[in-house]
């Protein structure tokens, strides 16, 4: 099979013909038909990752299972499914209660083993991790709940728990960060998007989004307050000390922020304006995903038709134009989701 490999940190991306995967115990082979190209995957190539090399990226996708491992239940060949991209061990306390997003022996395809930038991707403890694509939803728009809408939904629900009504400030209008407009919007709440890119706002505006804010530098917390007297929820999609601070700032007193974007290390630890988060009584929750537990109530909003994630998906490219493509989403203004195709 073919698979996008990455030899070094930070260095050029190669397509190279490889054997097909075995099948582990538990586990199952699945067929990529669809899968996303994330900034999480830069995090992975530029070094913010611990990952082993050479290595294969990749974390959200969809597919069809080709191979089921012995123990396996739930699932057999022939299956459309997707996977969150945190691989719950199935047993700890974590999976059995329905936060497998959270377990302490986890793998993750694309970071602790090879990942879905390939024909083919194994999943661990397919009886937790898989999901069943209903027949109506698309194999690109299952790919993108993986990690981008399971991200968004569980911030905005199982974090945050927004409600109608309720301001919320979405710093970064990404493919994370414009998955939360949608959803907060299915949800009834009112949105500001934050960005720099004038294209990614126009996007967001197109997605009903309330008020659209470029971070030129200019006062942003300011600007929210302005507009709403402080959100009741802010969300950072980005993940940088400026856009953090800006996302905490934008709250109003008692607040809820949630940290979605990941924020490199820098020397000693990110600066959060902790000041505020004391003064105000801010909460301030991270998110890590979402378990395959809670994607009932995603795909209800999605079969009801209040939520529509193939709206976001602006372009499906071939694994070699991905080798090109990867590289650059660390400066790149790059509106909507890119999907791959790793047949074509």
């Amino acid at each position: 099979m073919r698979a996008l490999f990455m030899d070094r940190i930070a260095g050029p991306l190669a397509v190279r013909e490889i054997g097909q995967p075995q099948v582990p115990a538990g586990g199952v082979v699945i067929a990529v038909a669809a899968t996303g190209l994330c900034r999480s995957d830069w995090h992975a190539w530029v070094g913010h990752d611990d990952i082993a090399l050479p290595h294969v990226p990749g974390h959200e996708f969809a597919g069809i299972v080709v191979n089921v491992g012995p123990g396996v239940t739930k699932w057999s060949v022939g299956d459309r499914v997707t996977a969150p991209f945190v691989e719950g061990c199935g047993t700890c306390e974590w999976c059995l209660t329905g936060n497998a997003q959270v377990c302490p022996e986890q793998q993750q395809p694309g970071f602790t083993h090879w990942g879905s930038f390939a024909e083919q991707v194994v999943i661990h403890a397919a009886d937790t991790n898989l999901v069943a694509i209903p027949e109506g939803v698309s194999f690109e728009a299952a790919a993108s709940l993986g990690c981008r809408f399971a991200t968004a939904y569980r911030a905005l629900t199982g974090r945050a728990h927004l409600q109608a009504d309720e301001w919320v400030t979405i710093v970064g209008a990404g493919g994370v960060g414009l998955s939360a407009v949608m959803i907060a919007k299915a949800l009834g709440g009112k949105v500001i998007a934050v960005d720099r890119n004038q294209a990614a706002l126009d996007v967001a505006l197109s997605l009903g989004t309330d008020h659209v804010l470029v971070s030129d530098g200019s006062d942003i917390p300011g600007q929210v307050h302005t507009l709403t007297g402080g959100s009741h929820v802010s969300i950072d999609a980005v993940g940088s000390e400026q856009t953090c601070a800006d996302a905490l700032l934008s709250l109003r007193r008692r607040g809820r922020h949630v940290q979605i974007g990941l924020l490199p290390p820098v020397e000693g630890d990110p600066r959060v304006p902790m000041a505020r988060v004391i003064a105000w009584e801010l909460d301030v929750f991270g998110s890590h995903g979402m378990a395959a537990a809670d994607y009932p109530g995603m795909l209800a909003l999605i079969e009801s038709g209040a939520l529509s994630p193939q709206r976001l998906i602006e372009r499906v490219i071939g694994l070699e134009e991905a080798a090109d493509m990867l590289p650059q989403l660390g400066t790149a203004n790059v509106a909507g989701m890119t999907m791959i195709d790793p047949t074509r």
